[in-house]
C-alpha cells in the first residue's frame, strides 16, 4: 500500500483491522521495521489526535519523526501551473514536495478545504499534485474530502467492542452472529465544518456493508444530504428517532451543506443527542472524532456517561495509524 487517502486504497479491510488490534496488543513488536526510516508529517492546519497519534504510531514502529506546521513554517505555496510567480507566493508545490520526498520514506499531509467553491475542494487539487511530485508513500491526515485515518480507526473501535455486547444476555457467539446498526447521526454547530470526517465515514461503513459487517445508516436534516459517491447502499433518515430505533452505534458529528456549498441550513437543538433519545436505541455506544463542542453538538450527559466511545476510539488512531505504516513499510522493504 503506497497511498492511503480513502477506503478504496485498502484491499482488505478485515486484514488491516486484524493488524491494528494485533499492534494494540504487542506495540513494539515490528519496530525493526521502521529503522533508520522517517516519517514526515505535514499540517497545513490544527491537529491533535491525528499528530500525536500518528507520530507516537511511527515511534512505536522504530521510525524516526519530522513535524513541520507548512501554514506557519513553510514558504507560501503556489499550486497552479503555467502561472509567473510574481505575487506573495514564494515556491511552487513541485519544487516542494519533490523536495520533501528526498528527506522522507513516507509523508503524513493534512489540508482542509476552504467550503467556498465545491468544484475547488472536491478536487483535491493540493493534495493530488502533493502526491504527484513527493514520490514518496502518502498518507492522508485529512483532505478536503475525506478523513481516512479517523474512520479507519472508527471501524476498529466497532469491531473490537461489538464481539462484546450479547443481544440477548447469552452467549458471546450469538452476539457475533448478528450485525451491528450503526447510525452516522448530525448534530447541530455554530460554525459550517467540512464534510470530510461524515463522507470518510459513511464510506468506510458501507465498504463494511458491503462485506456484511454491519448495518449503516445516515440521519440528517432535509439538505444535509452526502455526495452520492460516499454513500453507496446507505439508508437514509430524515428522522433522528426512526434512525434511533435499535441502533447499537450512534456517530454523532455536524457537517455543511454539500448542495448549497458550505451553509448551515439547520440549528435544530432537537437533533443533539441527548440519553432520553438514546433510549431508543439498542443501548447504542456512542462516538465522535472530536474535539466536540459540549451540550451544542452532543450532551455532557451522553459524553460522561457509560455508553461513550469517545476517549476509546480516540485511543484507537493510534493503532490504526500504526497499521496503515506497517504496511507501507512491509512495501518499502
Amino acid at each position: 500500500m503506497k497511498l492511503f487517502t480513502s477506503v478504496h486504497d485498502v484491499p482488505n479491510i478485515k486484514q488491516l483491522i486484524a493488524d491494528a488490534l494485533a499492534l494494540k496488543a504487542s506495540p513494539y513488536a515490528q519496530q525493526h521495521l521502521g529503522k533508520n526510516k522517517t516519517l514526515g508529517l505535514l499540517f497545513m492546519n490544527p491537529s491533535l489526535r491525528t499528530r500525536l497519534s500518528t507520530q507516537k504510531a511511527a515511534l512505536n514502529l522504530g521510525m524516526n519523526v519530522m513535524v513541520m506546521n507548512l501554514d506557519k513554517e513553510g514558504w507560501a505555496l503556489e499550486t497552479a501551473d503555467g502561472v509567473i510567480m510574481n505575487g506573495g507566493k514564494a515556491e511552487h508545490i513541485r519544487e516542494a514536495a519533490a523536495v520533501m520526498g528526498q528527506y522522507c520514506d513516507i509523508l503524513g499531509l493534512r489540508s482542509f478545504p476552504k467550503l467556498e467553491n465545491r468544484e475547488e475542494d472536491y478536487s483535491e487539487d493540493f493534495f493530488n499534485k502533493f502526491i504527484k511530485y513527493c514520490g514518496v508513500p502518502v498518507v492522508s491526515l485529512e483532505s478536503a474530502t475525506r478523513h481516512p485515518l479517523q474512520s479507519f480507526a472508527d471501524l476498529v473501535t466497532i469491531q473490537e467492542t461489538f464481539k462484546k455486547i450479547s443481544p440477548s444476555g447469552g452467549d458471546l457467539e450469538g452476539a457475533r452472529a448478528r450485525i451491528p446498526k450503526v447510525v452516522l447521526a448530525w448534530a447541530p454547530h455554530i460554525r459550517s465544518l467540512p464534510q470530510a470526517v461524515p463522507n470518510s465515514f459513511a464510506e468506510w461503513m458501507c465498504r463494511a456493508q458491503e462485506e456484511s459487517m454491519l448495518d449503516f445508516t445516515i440521519a440528517q436534516p432535509t439538505g444535509y444530504e452526502l455526495s452520492e459517491d460516499f454513500t453507496p447502499g446507505a439508508k437514509i433518515s430524515f428522522d433522528l428517532d426512526e434512525a434511533l430505533a435499535g441502533a447499537d452505534y450512534v456517530y454523532v458529528k455536524n457537517w455543511s451543506s454539500y448542495k448549497e456549498y458550505g451553509k448551515i441550513l439547520c440549528t435544530d437543538s432537537n437533533w443533539m443527542l441527548t440519553n432520553e433519545k438514546l433510549k431508543l436505541s439498542h443501548d447504542a455506544k456512542v462516538m465522535h472524532c472530536l474535539p466536540v463542542r459540549r451540550d451544542l453538538e452532543l450532551s455532557s450527559e451522553v459524553l460522561d456517561g457509560p455508553n461513550s466511545l469517545v476517549i476509546h476510539e480516540a485511543g484507537n488512531r493510534l493503532w490504526a495509524a500504526q497499521a496503515v505504516l506497517k504496511t507501507m513499510l512491509e512495501e518499502l522493504r
